[in-house]
């Protein structure tokens, strides 16, 4: 068997495949995301490995910062869009440590998951939205 290695996407291609993933959402979810932000970066940053009380940087694949739909009021209204941040690096390490599975669907279901946070889904929901989004 001849094996082709190609390089590790760049942030700028993980983000295409991110946002095609975003893409893919059903209608009832996209036209519910609002000015949400997604971005791709290599690794979390401390600040936010403490906050979520986590030591090894390969753990976190993204993170979703804002407040859920569920949990808002007029009151936040006029705050800084939600944003969704994946990272790189830890997601390249899981994806080589799992093996089966491509690179892109395991993108789509950090996003997926990410974006379940903002709708205050549980686990099971984004599950089943993953599912939809294929």
């Amino acid at each position: 068997m001849t094996r082709t290695i190609a390089l590790a996407p760049s942030i700028a291609e993980m983000q295409a495949t991110a946002e095609a993933a975003l893409r893919q959402l059903p209608s009832a979810f996209a036209a519910r995301l609002g000015d949400i932000v997604l971005v791709v970066e290599d690794w979390p940053d401390e600040e936010t490995l403490a906050e979520l009380g986590i030591d090894n940087h390969y753990e976190l694949t993204g993170v979703y910062e804002g407040l859920p739909l569920t949990e808002r009021s007029i009151e936040h209204s006029g705050t800084l869009p939600d944003r969704v941040r994946l990272f790189r690096r830890p997601i390249l390490d899981e994806w080589a440590e799992r093996g089966d599975e491509t690179l892109e669907h395991l993108v789509a279901h950090v996003v997926v998951h990410e974006i379940g946070h903002h709708f205050g889904l549980s686990d099971e929901d984004m599950h089943a939205l993953e599912e939809m989004v294929g």
